[in-house]
């Protein structure tokens, strides 16, 4: 859908009634003037294409009002491809660096990943910027592709994102987003199969303190046969005014026999006053299905595995950051980036020593 077929939201509609509408209302209204893309750095390894062009209509058209705006507004579309048989040894790497909160940039990346192609995409975003953006991510059958979305932004940041894949029979995607920095984060995760045994791995890590909001969206649209998806995010808040939102949604159609799909929501509150909202929902339209089930749980840091740490002479920072690291393992695994996942925990570190000193 277009801007022009949407409506600019109140609050009051289901897909906004978390999030701080006052906050991002002028990147939605317009009121907040449009500024260029934000400084690039791509690198990429011998063989993956790279280039801008003219924007073209989204394979799937966003319903949100954010994305549509990126949509419109972007002046044109960053495209990585990954031809057909192509293995990149190396990460592709797309740093994105912002630094001013005057204007807002509105942008559009599309990924392709052909047929049994299979690549990595990291893309780093950082500093203080106004980003609405739509990124699209296509594989085509047989491939296998990971694309790592960083958030490290600065704390006086606002992100608003739709990330759509669409994948291809037999075609794997591991979808891995990490957010820690940013005011205010509003990203949309969505999955299209368009034909029988895709499979999606989503997994999410955020971790909030005070003033910030960290909003995660996921949608997995099963409408094809013998798919499989794995959602897990995992949160941690920290600070009188930290607020966190995941929502799940996994919608399994009528055509969708076969389907094999979980998805798994934590959330560590780690001071009095945090807020974490966590909404699972399954919509199961067909009953031949290999299984389908969700969980969710939100509950405080054990203070015992705190006071065993400290008994030992540990410092209450350092036992903090061994208790997230035990609790985010899991997912920092998945990156398999040694140096991404020690700069993510130092980043942690920081955050924490900030709110405990």
């Amino acid at each position: 859908m277009s801007v022009a077929e949407l409506s600019l939201p109140t609050g009051r509609e289901e897909a906004w009634r978390f999030t701080p509408l006052p906050r991002i209302i002028g990147v939605l209204n317009g009121s907040v003037k449009q500024g260029s893309a934000l400084v690039r750095d791509i690198s990429h390894p011998a063989g993956v294409k790279v280039s801008t062009t003219a924007g073209s209509n989204p394979r799937i058209a966003p319903e949100d009002f954010a994305a549509a705006m990126a949509i419109s507004h972007s002046a044109e579309m960053l495209v990585v491809e990954i031809p057909t048989d192509v293995q990149a040894v190396e990460p592709i790497v797309i740093d994105r660096t912002g630094a001013t909160l005057a204007v807002a940039s509105f942008e559009r990346i599309v990924i392709r990943a052909g047929r049994h192609a299979q690549a990595t995409v990291v893309l780093h975003n950082s500093g203080s910027a106004i980003l609405s953006e739509d990124i699209e991510i296509e594989l085509g059958d047989g491939a296998h592709l990971t694309f790592i979305s960083l958030q490290e932004w600065e704390n006086d940041a606002t992100h608003l994102g739709r990330h759509q894949a669409v994948i291809g029979k037999d075609a794997k995607l591991t979808l891995i987003e990490v957010t820690l920095g940013g005011a205010t984060v509003r990203l949309l995760p969505r999955v299209n199969f368009t034909a029988t045994g895709g499979e999606i791995d989503a997994y999410g890590l955020y971790f909030a303190t005070s003033g910030q909001h960290l909003e995660h969206r996921v949608h997995v649209e099963h409408d094809q046969p013998h798919c499989r998806s794995r959602v897990t995010y995992k949160g941690a808040l920290l600070g009188e005014s930290a607020r966190t939102v995941w929502f799940g949604d996994v919608a399994i159609r009528p055509t969708a026999v076969g389907t094999d799909t979980y998805e798994l929501n934590r959330n560590l509150l780690l001071s009095d006053g945090a807020r974490a909202d966590s909404v699972p929902n399954l919509e199961i339209e067909t009953g031949e299905i290999v299984g389908a089930g969700h969980a969710s749980a939100t509950g405080r840091f054990d203070d015992d595995q705190l006071f065993y740490l400290m008994s030992r002479g540990i410092p209450s920072t350092q036992a903090r950051r061994l208790v997230l690291r035990g609790f985010f393992a899991e997912l920092l695994r998945n990156i398999k980036n040694e140096s991404i996942e020690e700069r993510l925990m130092a980043r942690i570190d920081r955050e924490l020593a900030q709110v405990n000193g």
